[in-house]
């Protein structure tokens, strides 16, 4: 076997115009010669170790071998016979790119698609309790008629699910003496303000009242504090004059309204009116046990809370053993501007409740849309801010804001409204028949809005 030197190899290749190798394997034996004394110092081993780990690396890393013969050279003192071509640096492999669905060919419809709105309807397993108001004389009493609160298995106005059995009703407020009226609606009463009895026949024969309310407000011991006693006789005399069912509220005092309300039972026995109302705060019991005993109903009132309601409702069940036809709910009313839509959302959430079983809550709702005359929007000539716009005129804003307080209500489920303005009544009496599919006439078709085609 031919014996080389690394010497003759490098001349072979220069001799050769060789500049690269390329996978190219060189195989053999490597001998090294060390000349000179017999002793090895240690920096003489350090070396040949190096050496020899070069050459090591040489013929591992084939694809290398002419950076490795470039830096030997170098260690020997060799010059290089040529310059190592530069090596390429490493490619990173290209990111794959995704795949792009094909889109299809868009064709534009030749028509639309024809449908029909079908609405949606709802089973519930619950109701709403009937309630009556006055009784005639086959029933006892005096009234012409007799007016159903309650009574649906279904959201308000969902005719189209479930017949409506009583539309929603509508009460006047009659006060026993002299109030505090906006200017919009005293101009319709200051011909009868100081006469109760004259004051509810105009709001049922020329306002179209279903009912009167009678607030017996003088009782509050802050103001006149009329005597239980004397203040019913108005209650009387408003029987007398109006032959409607008749509701009958106290002032408010908690401590006082017990008394009068119990006497209110008394002189209206047989007559079936609603006690206004039995509050938490107060002797619910006195006020049940005389409804009760004289055959009247109650007005369970809270304040925009359905749990108290709900709690309220259960004394009245279980403690004061109301009949269930004899309990009609007022959760409060906040009118338009003052958390309306707070009181629409918890009538609402009352009102499906009982339509989905809870027997706590499943009674005809009243509202006191008297309220939306609270609202300075309603009565004052113009805003309080200079930098506002005109609120416009408030012969037409104050009975609008209190159709919108009703109107809003009613869709939540309200049975009863109690209200003031005559025009109020007239356009929400208009609006109920409408939504009811009844006119004068009898059924219309503009009952059925909400399948009516245009």
């Amino acid at each position: 076997m031919a014996k080389y030197k690394l010497e003759d190899l490098l001349e072979l290749l220069k001799n050769y115009n060789v500049e690269r190798l390329e996978d190219v394997k060189i195989e053999g034996d490597l001998e090294i010669e060390i000349e000179g004394s017999s002793g090895v110092d240690l920096s003489s081993l350090t070396a040949l170790y190096t050496l020899l780990n070069e050459f090591r690396n040489f013929f591992y890393h084939t694809n290398m071998a002419l950076n490795y013969l470039q830096r030997i050279s170098t260690m020997l003192g060799v010059p290089a016979p040529f310059q190592p071509a530069p090596m390429a640096p490493a490619v990173a492999p290209a990111a794959p790119q995704p795949v792009v669905p094909a889109v299809p060919e868009l064709k534009l419809p030749e028509k639309l698609i024809e449908a029909k709105f079908e609405p949606p309807k709802v089973e519930y397993p619950g109701y709403i309790e009937e309630v009556v108001l006055g009784a005639t004389k086959a029933d006892g009493g005096t009234r012409d008629y007799v007016v159903k609160l309650g009574g649906e298995r279904s959201l308000a106005f969902y005719i189209f699910d479930k017949p409506q059995p009583n539309l929603p009703k509508i009460a006047i407020d009659v006060f026993d003496r002299p109030p505090s009226l906006a200017k919009a609606v005293k101009v319709h009463y200051e011909d009868v303000v100081g006469s109760p009895p004259e004051w509810a026949k105009k709001c049922v024969k020329k306002f179209g009242a279903d009912m009167v309310t009678i607030h017996l407000v003088s009782t509050d011991p802050l103001l006149e504090n009329t005597p239980a006693s004397e203040a019913v006789k108005v209650v009387e005399d408003v029987l007398q004059a109006v032959k409607c069912p008749i509701i009958i509220g106290g002032s408010g005092n908690k401590d006082k309204d017990p008394e009068v309300l119990e006497k209110a039972a008394e002189v209206c026995e047989g007559e079936r009116v609603m006690l206004a109302s039995a509050t938490l705060d107060m002797d619910w019991e006195r006020i049940c046990n005389a409804a009760k005993k004289y055959g009247h109903v109650v007005l369970s009132w809270t304040q925009m809370d359905i749990n108290n309601q709900k709690t309220l409702n259960r004394y009245l069940l279980k403690r004061a053993q109301m009949p269930r036809n004899s309990i009609v709910m007022d959760p409060t009313t906040a009118a338009l501007g003052y958390g309306l839509d707070y009181a629409f959302t918890n009538m609402e959430r009352i009102r499906i409740s009982g339509l989905k079983g809870d027997t706590d809550l499943n009674f005809p709702i009243s509202s006191g849309t008297t309220n939306a005359w609270g609202a300075r929007e309603a009565w004052m000539t113009e805003s309080p801010l200079d930098v506002d716009t005109p609120w416009g005129p408030r012969e037409l804003r104050g009975p609008i804001w209190e159709i919108i307080t009703g109107l809003t209500l009613s869709l939540a489920g309200v049975d009863v409204f109690m209200m003031m303005h005559p025009l109020a009544v007239a356009v929400l009496k208009e609006i109920f028949n409408t939504l009811g599919g009844k006119t004068k006439g009898g059924v219309a078709d503009a009952g059925k809005w909400i399948t009516a085609e245009v």
